[in-house]
């Protein structure tokens, strides 16, 4: 058991079986990925999107497809999740599809401005658009997770963040201002929650290939973002997912109120 002087096995430690997860942003990129690897270790899934739900009904049956059990392992939720009520929805239909509790919330919804404006050239809506989704969404989340997530252990929070807010690039005004914001909202929840058994943490993906990543980059950018990383490559999302897996799991339980940055050396 974790807190004890005794070693588990790693089955045992990293096993999710019979958890419920919610992962925000799961349709596509980081969220997907993340969602695949937490099923593989046996986490029922709340697949949650903003908009088109194929591709997040072709996940749910993916991850249902693959598994022995009868009963589903995942169902997808529509939700915005800069709206109180629709995040208030998800975690009601998250409850009532598993009959259970909820045990992890990953925050991966977010969006970037593809523009890469200045700061003294972004718009009044481009700022709110970020900070409703990215930091209002986050905030959401966490606030209902907090509330409604198991006690005395398994509770996990983690929120995706981005290894931006160490680099300080310019064009990035808008989207750093706005995880790193998570960032500090995130640390002080970790101790607001002392006695519930639930940790929270920031995950910060260096750049990662996706399709947010790529918007609005030439092939040169990208190259320059590869040979600036000492591993000599962008990361892929199976690079973060393991990490996201391993927090979520019991091995992870003594990680609490931190963010790690994981982008192969590239940024600080």
């Amino acid at each position: 058991m974790a807190g004890t002087n005794t070693i588990d096995q790693p089955s045992t430690v990293l096993s999710l079986h019979g958890r419920v997860a919610i992962v925000t942003g799961a349709s596509r990129g980081i969220g997907r990925t993340i969602a695949l690897y937490l099923a593989s270790l046996g986490a029922k899934l709340v697949l949650n999107y903003a908009s088109s739900s194929t591709e997040t009904d072709s996940l749910a049956l993916e991850i249902n497809s693959s598994s022995t059990n009868t009963h589903p392992q995942a169902i997808a939720v529509q939700a915005n999740v800069s709206n109180p009520d629709q995040v208030k929805s998800l975690f009601d239909q998250a409850e009532k599809a598993f009959g259970s509790q909820i045990h992890i919330l990953i925050n991966c919804a977010g969006v970037l401005d593809s523009k890469y404006p200045t700061l003294a050239n972004t718009t009044v809506e481009d700022w709110d658009n970020t900070f409703n989704v990215n930091t209002k969404g986050a905030f959401l989340c966490c606030r209902e997770a907090a509330n409604r997530l198991t006690r005395g252990g398994g509770g996990r929070i983690i929120s995706i963040s981005t290894s931006v807010v160490g680099g300080l690039f310019p064009g990035y005004s808008a989207y750093a201002a706005s995880k790193a914001a998570v960032e500090t909202m995130v640390k002080i929840m970790a101790k607001e929650l002392k006695g519930t058994g639930i940790t929270a943490n920031c995950i910060a993906p260096g750049p990662i290939a996706t399709e947010l990543f790529f918007a609005g980059k030439t092939d040169e950018m990208v190259k320059r973002m590869a040979d600036a990383c000492p591993l000599g490559r962008i990361g892929e999302t199976n690079d973060v997912a393991p990490l996201v897996g391993f927090i979520a799991s019991d091995a992870g339980e003594w990680i609490n109120g931190q963010v790690i940055r994981i982008n192969g050396g590239s940024v600080i």
